[in-house]
């Protein structure tokens, strides 16, 4: 499908958002206060309407298994895992017991999960052995599921009051993809409260930590999904999946030396995923690397007849193609395609050494040309002020217990009362400066003599107009701490951002470090050194 149509079917999509609730999924039965999503996330129990997965060729997926992933299961990455599995070299319950072991020994540090549903995942794993296995590329691969995705049996709590003793009685859309192609949950991921702020209990005291600096909480570990960005970081997941509605995939993703892909609004379904704001919540992989996201977001993607903006979309590419990097016999690294990069101004402005060097590397791939980019004249009014919109649209599904209950919100209560103090006439004027933006970002940036993909300093323009963007490994700060680059893309290119990412990282190593395990004294440490966030922290750093 050509450009100019893809532009136009993500127009008329966005204003369809914007304009009424016709996009948002049905309305979920009423089961009890205590146990009832918000409207307009769930079908009722038994509905499948969500297609299969698209299919992927095991066969096509082509990399070159390191030594470190012979010696420990637990360093393979998904798409090693495939290949080891594919040559029997590696059976998915020795896969699962490895990380189960880890989360044993290591999660009282991380508390990267909310949940762990060891039993289960060793038995899905023993009958993918046998063969009995729904089958599929991601077949023995154990994941971790951020714990707002809804999951049949398995406690979906949203780190919330609200949701303390919820049990779904089906899947999410993206969740019912991935065990339909194999994939085995291990368990659910911590998170932000309500998918607010970093992952802290609901009275705002922090749990999941970076990976790379377990024994101290104090380092940033990046937006709210942190528990599965944690979980694959430490090695206690293959892969993961997180929501992002102000930069919860790529953010952590480049806290913790992943790939984090955030699609276009409406590639994956959000059906039973606790929302945050309906124009602006997302779903998709955070991963090891280019190859693996691409695994992911293949399976996950595709419509959803429970999520009407996921119809009537253009196809998925072939994603996991654009994540195989073009080399030649001699060992030479190129685009798959000529790509112009937009590099704004202030794009230096910090990390300059490590960003600087990371233009040189995709400077010197052939089929890259970097292009300067001008930010126009009311770019931080756009990004910033108007951004502020969104709280209205939080508050919305979740009056009935600001209503009744507004201690059930916890440390994250502020932010739901701004949202309850927007009139309708500022949300409109938002949306009007969304769509306003939107132009500027398509006819300008990404116009006829701009640029294919866009480097960023922040998620928060991709994350208001629904644009796909991709962060990635790019190297460590001064404390070891993993720094990494965000990429923005034009309407359902996600297989154009893969394509640079792939061509980088075949290039650099970074995204292939591991993290040292904990030491015993931070284990010990574990439950008395961790800080809490205050109301006022959780309103500023709010999602």
């Amino acid at each position: 499908m050509s450009r100019a149509l893809n532009r136009r079917v993500f127009l008329a999509s966005s204003a369809a958002a914007v304009a009424s609730g016709v996009a948002l999924p049905a309305t979920s039965a009423q089961a009890s206060q205590a146990q009832t999503a918000p409207a307009g996330q769930a079908a009722s129990a038994g509905t499948r309407t969500t297609e299969q997965p698209s299919a992927i060729d095991p066969r096509d997926i082509r990399v070159d298994v390191r030594q470190a992933a012979l010696d420990d299961p637990s360093e393979a990455t998904l798409a090693e895992a495939v290949v080891l599995m594919r040559r029997g070299k590696l059976s998915a319950t020795d896969l699962v017991q490895a990380y189960l072991e880890r989360i044993e020994r290591y999660d009282a540090t991380y508390q990267a999960y909310a949940e762990v549903t060891g039993d289960a995942a060793l038995a899905a794993a023993r009958r993918a052995d046998r063969g009995e296995g729904p089958g599929g590329v991601l077949s023995g691969i154990p994941l971790c599921i951020k714990d707002n995705y809804f999951t049949n049996g398995v406690p979906t709590r949203c780190n919330s009051y609200i949701f303390e003793d919820f049990v779904p009685d089906e899947d999410a859309a993206a969740v019912a993809r991935l065990t339909a192609a194999g994939g085995i949950v291990l368990g659910k991921g911590q998170m932000g409260p309500l998918a607010t702020t970093r992952a802290t209990k609901p009275n705002g005291t922090v749990t999941t930590v970076n990976a790379w600096t377990p024994d101290d909480p104090a380092v940033d570990p990046g937006g709210s999904s942190t528990g599965p960005a944690c979980a694959v970081a430490a090695r206690l997941a293959s892969s993961s999946i997180g929501t992002q509605t102000g930069g919860s995939i790529v953010l952590p993703s480049n806290q913790q030396n992943l790939t984090g892909l955030k699609p276009t609004m409406g590639r994956v379904s959000v059906h039973g995923v606790i929302p945050l704001s309906f124009t602006r919540d997302h779903s998709g992989p955070l991963a090891r690397d280019a190859m693996d996201a691409a695994i992911m977001l293949q399976v996950m993607a595709g419509p959803d007849a429970r999520d009407p903006r996921t119809l009537g979309l253009p196809d998925v590419p072939d994603l996991v193609r654009a994540a195989t990097p073009v080399v030649s016999r001699g060992g030479a690294v190129r685009m798959r395609r000529a790509t112009r990069i937009g590099v704004p101004t202030d794009f230096l402005s910090s990390q300059k050494k490590l960003r600087g060097a990371f233009l040189d590397t995709l400077d010197a791939t052939p089929g890259v040309t970097l292009v300067n980019v001008t930010y126009p004249t009311d770019w931080a009014l756009l990004t910033g002020t108007f951004n502020a919109a969104r709280l209205a649209e939080r508050t919305e599904p979740f009056r009935h217990w600001l209503r009744t209950d507004p201690t059930k919100f916890g440390v994250s209560l502020l932010s739901w009362l701004q949202g309850l103090m927007l009139s309708g006439d500022e949300w409109i004027t938002g949306q009007r400066a969304k769509n306003h933006l939107l132009r500027e970002v398509l006819d300008g940036t990404f116009g006829d003599d701009g640029c294919d993909v866009l480097l960023q300093t922040g998620p928060v323009p991709f994350d208001i107009l629904g644009l796909p963007e991709i962060g990635f490994p790019i190297g460590f700060d001064d404390d070891g701490v993993p720094v990494g680059a965000i990429l923005g893309g034009q309407p359902y290119e996600e297989d154009r951002l893969l394509e640079v990412a792939a061509a980088y990282q075949s290039l650099t190593d970074w995204h292939t470090r591991r993290p040292s395990d904990p030491a015993m004294a931070a284990r010990l440490r574990s439950a008395t050194v961790r800080p809490r966030v205050t109301a006022e922290e959780a309103a500023a750093a709010s999602a």
